[in-house]
């Protein structure tokens, strides 16, 4: 799971003493010259961030330098899915916003990575990206096909658990730790056939009224949060 590295004298160290690294961010109105110094000798990729930024994130109050530890920047399928964890799909969810925010989630839960098997203007990308509060920039996003993902499935073994309104358990009652890929699925139309039908477990959120099925984000919510519970338990 991904960890941090706070405070620029600790930030410099592990670097120079090279811990592996995933991303550093720094204050941009703060002198962080041997920090970036060290990440471009070492090609470790460095992010600016404002004041409020490095204050948000931090796990102890507002630092120079922040260091992402534990989530490697991994640019493709195969190598997502052969450092394994807890992988994100969401299959055909089309509106921007709501991929942006749902990125955001997994982002905030741990997740390794997110594929989206949708294929996205610039614009669009940047669209995800303001609504994710560049929350891209420390966990991969994938654009790929269902047919890639589900075949990656099977070649690295990772079990595929949808969340869908045939499931009979809850996401409680299923195992979410391990090498696992969740799939949430479009609000109107779902998850599409082919993945439920190669799918290793079917959840389903309670839901108790006359709306025949909660949006988008609180599936992702509900999800994310339950595997990241089991898998601290684990830990």
């Amino acid at each position: 799971m991904a960890g941090q590295i706070t405070g620029a004298d600790a930030v410099l160290r592990a670097l120079l003493e090279g811990h592996p690294i995933d991303r550093v961010l720094v204050d941009r109105d703060m002198d962080t010259t041997d920090i970036r110094n060290a990440c471009a000798a070492l090609d470790v990729p460095l992010d600016e961030g404002s004041t409020n930024d490095l204050w948000r994130m931090s796990a102890n109050g507002h630092q120079a330098a922040l260091a992402l530890v534990g989530r490697p920047q991994h640019t493709s399928l195969d190598e997502v899915m052969a450092s394994g964890g807890c992988v994100w799909f969401f299959d055909g969810v089309e509106y921007s916003t709501n991929l942006g925010f749902a990125i955001r989630t997994a982002e905030v839960s741990g997740a390794s990575a997110v594929l989206l098997n949708v294929k996205k203007t610039h614009e669009e990308r940047r669209t995800i990206r303001r609504a994710s509060m560049r929350a891209d920039r420390f966990i991969p996003v994938i654009y790929t096909s269902t047919e890639a993902i589900l075949q990656a499935c099977t070649t690295h073994g990772t079990r595929l658990v949808v969340a869908e309104d045939v499931g009979d358990n809850g996401p409680w009652d299923e195992d979410l730790t391990g090498d696992v890929v969740l799939v949430v699925g479009a609000e109107r139309a779902g998850v599409s056939p082919e993945v439920l039908e190669a799918a290793d477990a079917v959840v389903k959120l309670p839901m108790d009224g006359f709306v025949p099925s909660y949006n988008l984000q609180v599936a992702v919510s509900v999800m994310a949060v339950e595997a990241l519970r089991q898998r601290q338990q684990g830990d």
